[in-house]
């Protein structure tokens, strides 16, 4: 176990790259500090229970802050001054610090145990109900899945600046895990005060704990956040006002950004990113630990055939895709992305292999192959047949010109290889995010970054009923394996488990891994003292803007 955290520590620390210069200590700066930041699409929900997309987890980054903060990989104490486990690694208890929400009023540990209970509760229904199984604590995964008594979870608050949380197993990344934004506290008040969700949007009900409030929301357009003056750590913040634009076109974010009008952008346009790479040292590019992929309707019974699913997997060069990207993203031959250490200190994804995956166009040929074999097993007189049948599938995507890019070089691919004429439609963010929920598409982009140093923080998104199991695959072999990976209390069983379930999710490829990715920023080299954690999410909790 020691040398397993000692391990994950260095992977960890390998990843923290934070951008940041010598802050200024001049105090007699009279104009407002004010920052302007194009955060992408609107975000579907800015409640930290509900969330769970990247857009929507930055601003909560901002806005609200849970028992530690995580920057550039390193882990520091936010709501919690301090904590500790058990010698048997069963128990962790947090000490919190007396802090205030932005009403002005004590958040307690109180806060935290509703706010966890609500996350757990069917009826607040979730999307990242299922982390909860992931925390391995007592109680959470019958509260989440078997109607389960909530007041069995051991979770308990011995008095108003103490947590004390009891495991099933001992779980060396829980810790960390607690600065996700689905472990950040939310005021009952203002959540009982609001519509489900809707709440945190509106500046006159939000109530939050973060470096920054929000002041302003119109849907479609933006919002502004404005320093939190009950921060417990107010005195290091240096931003008085954040402008958030929600831009989803990367060529009008890049004008505006080149305009001036725009500090911070995300994303920029894919023919820009290698003049912006060789030139350009307000560009950044990180490694993140997530993948780009698409997901088959696998209710649709055009799919259900594997070696169709491989031939369209083996038909695609992932090296001419992210050649064109150009941003330090990774062609995908499995799910999991490197930097993912297990037992014996080896790299999960390279001791996977590629899973006969091509990251070139090597494998054209077999695909072709293969396609023909699957039109036999499909019942076709043969592939000029299947060509029939699949012409006009449409793929899916949410608007954004690199996801159009991504989604023509696929389309042009399957076209020369296998002869298939496929449809691409783009749907916005908020839309699109509810189609594929439904399931109602039939090839649709998807994209997952994990939320803890683990690679069941990926894989476990496939798991049977998974609100984010967009493919809507099931497997109980595979079920059985992350479940078994879950509950064993040796970490050697626990690496042996996921490694054998990811052996049949690629085997049964539900989805077809595109790139590993990279995370960019385009940031004006007056902001400063910025940091993002290694899961992606921004942090200008440190930040300056000296123009």
């Amino acid at each position: 176990m020691k040398k397993f955290l000692l391990v994950l520590t260095a992977l960890v620390i390998s990843f923290a790259v934070v951008a940041c210069t010598e802050q200024s200590t001049d105090t007699t700066e009279q104009q407002p500090m004010i920052l302007n930041w194009n955060i992408g699409a609107d975000p579907q929900t800015i409640d930290p229970t509900l969330n769970g997309a990247s857009d929507g987890g930055d601003v909560i980054n901002q806005t609200f802050e849970g028992l530690v903060r995580e920057v550039g990989g390193v882990i520091y104490p936010g709501i919690a001054e301090s904590w500790e486990t058990s010698e048997d690694g069963l128990t962790v208890t947090f000490h919190l610090r007396e802090s205030q929400w932005s009403d002005g009023t004590a958040l307690t540990a109180d806060d935290f145990i509703y706010s966890w209970l609500r996350g757990m509760d069917p009826a607040t229904a979730s999307e990242y109900s299922w982390i909860w199984e992931y925390t391995n604590i007592v109680g959470a995964l019958e509260a989440v899945y078997d109607g389960g008594d909530l007041n069995d979870v051991e979770i308990s608050a011995p008095d108003d600046y103490t947590i004390e949380v009891n495991l099933l197993y001992p779980t060396p990344y829980f810790v960390s895990l607690m600065a996700f934004y689905h472990f950040m506290p939310v005021n009952q008040t203002a959540v009982e005060a609001g519509a489900e969700g809707i709440w945190a949007k509106d500046p006159e009900i939000v109530v939050c704990n973060g470096p920054f409030m929000l002041s302003e929301y119109e849907a479609g357009v933006g919002l502004t956040l404005v320093k939190n003056p009950y921060y417990w750590n107010a005195e290091e913040v240096y931003i008085d006002q954040i402008n958030g634009d929600f831009i989803d076109l990367e060529t009008t974010a890049y004008v505006k950004y080149t305009a001036g009008d725009l500090d911070v952008l995300p994303t920029v346009p894919s023919a820009m990113v290698s003049a912006l790479i060789a030139e350009s040292p307000e560009f950044h590019v990180f490694p993140l630990l997530g993948t780009y992929y698409y997901n088959f309707n696998m209710d649709d019974p055009m799919f259900e055939n594997v070696k169709l699913r491989t031939a369209l997997t083996y038909a695609i060069d992932r090296s001419a895709i992210v050649e064109v990207l150009a941003a330090g993203q990774v062609p995908a031959t499995g799910f999991v992305p490197g930097g993912f250490i297990d037992n014996e200190g080896n790299d999960f994804a390279e001791e996977c292999g590629d899973y006969g995956i091509p990251t070139d166009d090597s494998k054209f040929d077999e695909a072709v192959t293969l396609f023909a074999e699957a039109a036999t097993e499909m019942g076709y007189a043969d592939a000029a047949a299947l060509i029939d049948a699949l012409e006009g599938t449409v793929v899916l995507y949410n608007t954004s010109e690199g996801h159009k890019l991504i989604a023509e070089m696929v389309q042009e691919s399957w076209r020369q290889v296998l002869g298939i004429e496929v449809v691409l439609q783009n749907q916005d963010w908020a839309v699109f995010q509810d189609t594929r929920e439904n399931g109602d598409y039939e090839i649709a982009r998807g994209g997952w970054l994990t939320d803890f140093m683990d690679p069941a923080g990926l894989l476990a998104i496939f798991t049977t009923g998974n609100a984010y199991n967009d493919p809507n695959w099931s497997n109980e072999e595979f079920d059985q394996l992350m479940a078994d990976a879950q509950s064993t209390t040796d970490i050697a069983t626990h690496f042996e488990k996921l490694y054998a379930a990811q052996d049949i999710l690629m085997a049964e490829l539900p989805v077809i891994p595109v790139y590993y990715y990279a995370d960019i920023y385009l940031i004006k080299d007056y902001v400063t003292g910025w940091g993002r954690s290694v899961l992606g999410s921004l942090d200008f909790s440190h930040a300056r803007v000296d123009r």
